[in-house]
């Protein structure tokens, strides 16, 4: 039997690629989204009620993590572990899987019901590319989705390792973007967004964030970031 999803909705972000994207949903809080639906979607009473809730479930398709040729594996290599050790597909948040659907929570900032886009959804603490089809919204409800006492098996234990980095920005880069965007590239870079099996000191890295393209090199737990067209 076939089954078909139908996207209700795209976001918006600040990141046209994948490189930078925060791997799990609310690790840079500052991060904004914004939630526009189709066209067929576009009805404000699908929203009513929605107010009364502080965050909010998207399922969304891994639209730019397609294997070549489709199929999928039993096992992947998490980022988190370096990219050298194999875990089971379902021990993971993997993109390669057999469906390729991904899961985030998100903070509602704002609900407009009336604009040009109809009404839309503004997020925070989204790990969306720009574009990404979204499926499905439910409502995050704290006392069944929350569960303090839950183990986070290797990604946890890898977390507990995982100190923050120092993140200098050049004089050039902070007057690129507004405060909030600094605050929310601080959090990216902070998060080392490299992959983790590189550790070249020397080796410059370069993202696009918010139209303009970020370059970076991490050395002795300290980024150093400036934009391109800068002499570093």
């Amino acid at each position: 039997m076939n089954y078909q999803l139908t996207p209700i909705a795209t976001i918006r972000t600040d990141f046209p690629t994948k490189f930078g994207v925060p791997r799990q949903s609310g690790l840079v809080r500052g991060l904004k989204g914004t939630i526009v639906f189709l066209p067929e979607y576009r009805d404000p009473e699908a929203l009513r009620g929605l107010e009364g809730f502080s965050h909010i479930w998207l399922l969304w398709d891994f639209s730019e993590a397609r294997r070549s040729g489709g199929g999928s594996r039993s096992t992947v290599r998490p980022p988190r572990l370096g990219g050298n050790r194999r875990m089971g597909v379902w021990a993971t948040r993997s993109p390669f899987r057999p469906n390729n659907i991904g899961l985030s929570s998100v903070r509602i900032v704002d609900i407009r019901l009336h604009t040009p886009d109809g009404p839309v959804i503004e997020v925070e603490g989204a790990d969306l590319m720009d574009g990404t089809p979204i499926f499905d919204i439910k409502p995050y409800l704290p006392f069944t989705d929350c569960h303090p006492d839950a183990l986070g098996g290797f990604a946890e234990e890898q977390n507990r390792v995982a100190e923050p980095l120092k993140v200098s920005l050049s004089a050039r880069l902070q007057t690129a973007f507004d405060e909030e965007r600094q605050e929310a590239l601080r959090g990216i870079l902070s998060a080392d967004p490299r992959p983790h099996y590189h550790a070249d000191a020397e080796r410059v890295y370069a993202m696009e964030f918010a139209g303009k393209e970020v370059k970076f090199r991490v050395a002795n737990g300290e980024v150093q970031a400036w934009i391109k067209g800068e002499e570093q």
